[in-house]
């Protein structure tokens, strides 16, 4: 078989099972594990897997450059925006991750909606400005990629806060994997910020689901939800469910 063959084949298990397990595939394909693990790391090179100890799980559209992502499942993500500010209670405080889906967030929240928002997202600060919520902006160096402040500065700054809830956007949620991005920095940033509120909720757009970047942000046991819109039958809420993960439907 061909190595273009092999890597489409590999790619269709991973659209299909949801993982790759070298040493098995192998044994089908009556191939070297060899082969299987050098095409493995040309298609985590090509940003169309990521590899895991004894195999590979599917990356993630959600790992692209800012503008790009604003043009990626905007329906699903503003039906998880609309499900997840039902969970705010007036007066409360709350922290919001960057990302196109927490701007997504900042559309749907009424504009005369008492509460505070605390975020560490420009974009996000901005889109606020006619809002009557308390708008706090953590600095530090803003990470283009993401439109975001991480770094030693924005963690210093976050150590002053505590809040109610924090919506956590990452690139990927995974029902083994947990929940993972695409930048070490920005990892922390969010590990940070989770550490500063009472609850996490995590955004869990159609295109994050059964995907895995590189990095760790949390485990799916440390959330006190994920807010999806895809249904119950679907293998990944399903398997997330299975694990003890609390869903919290959108529309």
């Amino acid at each position: 078989m061909l190595a273009a063959a092999r890597k489409d084949l590999l790619l269709d298990r991973l659209r299909t099972d949801g993982r790759i397990v070298a040493k098995e595939i192998a044994a089908e394909l009556g191939l070297s594990e060899d082969s299987i693990r050098r095409d493995l790391r040309e298609l985590d090179a090509a940003g169309l897997a990521v590899r895991v100890y004894g195999g590979a799980l599917p990356a993630s559209p959600a790992v692209v450059d800012y503008a790009t992502r604003t043009r990626v499942a905007p329906e699903s993500k503003a039906r998880i925006a609309a499900a997840a500010v039902a969970l705010i209670e007036p007066g409360a405080t709350v922290i919001l991750d960057g990302g196109t889906t927490t701007l997504a967030m900042v559309h749907a929240l009424p504009k005369t909606f008492p509460c505070t928002i605390i975020t560490h997202s420009p974009t996000v600060a901005a889109a606020l400005l006619e809002h009557q919520a308390d708008i706090y902006l953590i600095g530090g160096q803003v990470f283009k990629h993401s439109a975001v402040a991480c770094g030693a500065a924005a963690v210093e700054a976050a150590n002053r806060i505590s809040a109610d809830l924090f919506f956590l956007g990452v690139t990927c949620i995974h029902p083994t994997a947990g929940l993972t991005t695409g930048d070490a920095e920005e990892a922390a940033m969010k590990r940070h910020l989770a550490s500063r509120a009472a609850e996490t909720y995590v955004l869990g757009s159609d295109e994050k689901l059964g995907t895995a970047s590189r990095y760790t942000v949390l485990s799916l046991s440390a959330v006190a939800g994920v807010i999806t819109d895809q249904p119950d039958e679907h293998p990944i809420p399903r398997q997330l469910s299975e694990a003890g993960v609390r869903l919290v439907h959108a529309g």
